[in-house]
């Protein structure tokens, strides 16, 4: 596995880095610039807040996808995947929004105080998919280890989970809002 051997070979490191192709990189760019933006306070549109937590459930399965589905452990990794996101979804999704969250139906927009949170969890889940795509190109039977398989599979539900969940609370204090409104 990549991190330990790291501590072990450092030397690696760079091999590993040179061997990144130049678009991971890009990504890598942009996806810590939109984690960024979301540390401002902002105004933003329930379409807005909805695109980012269907962006990254995109790139978690993606991630999953690319690293076991042709492993014989698919079917359980997609099974845990969806569990643990599922889970965290409900246990996120039923907290209130952030202190001093707004909603104004009027406009179908948010005010969102900033938070680094969101940029942690872009940058978890392609460290993610960075690490488990270099150990199976060193180890391609990581693929088939079901310990490995179901690890991952749970990291990427729970950061699926969460980005959902924290958008289910906005959905949620939207509709409350609109609720009111009648």
């Amino acid at each position: 596995m990549l991190i330990p051997m790291l501590f072990q070979h450092p030397e690696m490191t760079g091999a590993i880095l040179r061997g990144t192709p130049v678009w991971v990189w890009a990504l890598l760019a942009g996806l810590v610039s939109l984690g960024i933006t979301q540390a401002r306070d902002r105004n933003a549109s329930l379409t807005r807040v909805t695109i980012l937590p269907v962006v990254m459930t995109g790139l978690a399965i993606w991630g999953v996808v690319g690293a076991f589905g042709k492993s014989p452990m698919f079917g359980y990794v997609m099974l845990t995947w969806m569990l643990v996101g599922a889970i965290a979804f409900a246990v996120i999704g039923l907290t209130n929004p952030p202190a001093g969250t707004t909603y104004d139906g009027a406009t179908r927009t948010y005010f969102l105080p900033g938070s680094w949170l969101p940029l942690g969890i872009i940058i978890g889940i392609f460290l993610t998919r960075y690490v488990v795509n270099v150990d199976i190109a060193i180890n391609p039977m990581l693929a088939r280890d079901g310990q490995y398989a179901l690890l991952v599979a749970a990291l990427y539900g729970l950061f699926t989970g969460t980005f959902l969940g924290r958008a289910a609370r906005l959905w949620r204090l939207a509709a409350e809002r609109r609720a009111f409104a009648w």
